[in-house]
């Protein structure tokens, strides 16, 4: 409908005219581009990496299906089907492998979650701007530590004749520990080392989302009387709800995928380990280290990213049926 005006006179005549409507002119991609070149020039490197990384290296999947040869390259091997599926499939150490991959990375997300959710609801808690960024600082500064340095850290925590942990037991009379033959121990350890060097990070994002909630609900709950753990409980953590599920989400798509640079810099070969810590990443690793076949790795690696993106399908399926706020799409 036009929109109109209505001019009416001294001698209470009324004149009606109707606004003419002014076409936007449309505007094209390049001229989007020039205007906000700047803005796209800090996103270039980002999207140049993601297409080198992700979808300039599709067409080497179908190495997966070949007996791969260096010489021939992709379009002149020979083409040998699902063959290559069954050198981790047929593995005596497959279903091993799997369960502690699914397991650890569970484990990862369930805790994880749970103290980077409270560590940004205790920021929020915090009244004094200082400690707040002080605070804030030192939690988040773990995750730029390289996972070779962390193993150092570990190192120096549960070595057997000088880690700090068999210090202290030896000094309240215990007998220390060979931790690094103990293999239950260590699912929690990396639980452990993951929380640490990861949550700090993560709790930024649940930060933001707190800053976005409305703060006329926390003035209504102040006036009902409500205590901070009420309105933590009853305002902060629904409101925080989607973001939660989203971010589950989207790590679902990576539960067959193994923190490789963790395991490796922290447990690496060492065998006894293998029946808690051992991954599909890990074993992957050591066996194109020993084969030299890249089509195994390949093939494995098509298999955790089917998995991975069949899981985030169907997770994403029921959030939306039962909690459409918290649904990717």
């Amino acid at each position: 409908m036009r929109p109109y005006t209505v001019n009416i006179s001294k001698r209470g005549g009324i004149n009606i005219k109707a606004i003419p409507l002014v076409r936007k002119k449309k505007r094209g991609f390049f001229w989007e581009l020039s205007r906000n070149r700047f803005s796209y020039l800090l996103v270039l490197p980002a999207l140049i990496y993601v297409f080198i990384f992700s979808y300039a290296s599709y067409p080497y999947l179908a190495i997966a299906f070949q007996k791969f040869n260096y010489v021939k390259g992709i379009f002149g091997s020979d083409w040998i089907g699902f063959e290559n599926f069954a050198f981790f499939f047929k593995s005596s150490d497959a279903i091993l492998i799997t369960i502690n991959t699914v397991k650890l990375n569970l484990l990862f997300l369930a805790f994880g979650t749970f103290f980077a959710v409270s560590i940004a609801i205790l920021f929020n808690e915090i009244r004094s701007k200082l400690f707040q960024k002080l605070a804030q600082t030192t939690m988040i500064f773990p995750s730029f530590l390289s996972w070779v340095v962390v193993s150092y850290m570990i190192y120096g925590l549960f070595s057997t004749n000088f880690g700090i942990i068999n210090q202290i037991i030896h000094y309240f009379g215990g007998e220390t520990i060979n931790w690094y033959t103990k293999p239950d121990a260590w699912t929690w350890i990396l639980v452990g080392m993951k929380v640490w060097k990861d949550a700090g990070l993560a709790s930024i994002i649940y930060l933001a989302a707190i800053a976005g909630i409305d703060q006329s609900l926390y003035e209504s709950a102040d006036m009902d009387g409500a205590s901070r753990w009420q309105k933590a409980t009853r305002i902060t953590l629904p409101l925080l709800a989607p973001t939660i599920a989203i971010l589950t989400l989207l790590s679902l798509g990576k539960i067959f995928y193994g923190e490789f640079g963790m395991i490796y810099a922290i447990i690496g070969d060492n065998g006894v380990l293998y029946p808690t810590t051992d991954i599909i990443d890990t074993y992957v690793f050591r066996a194109l280290r020993q084969v030299g076949d890249p089509a195994n790795a390949a093939a494995v690696g098509l298999f955790q990213s089917t998995v991975g993106f069949t899981l985030v399908f169907l997770a994403n399926w029921f959030t939306r049926r039962f909690f459409r706020e918290g649904a990717l799409y």
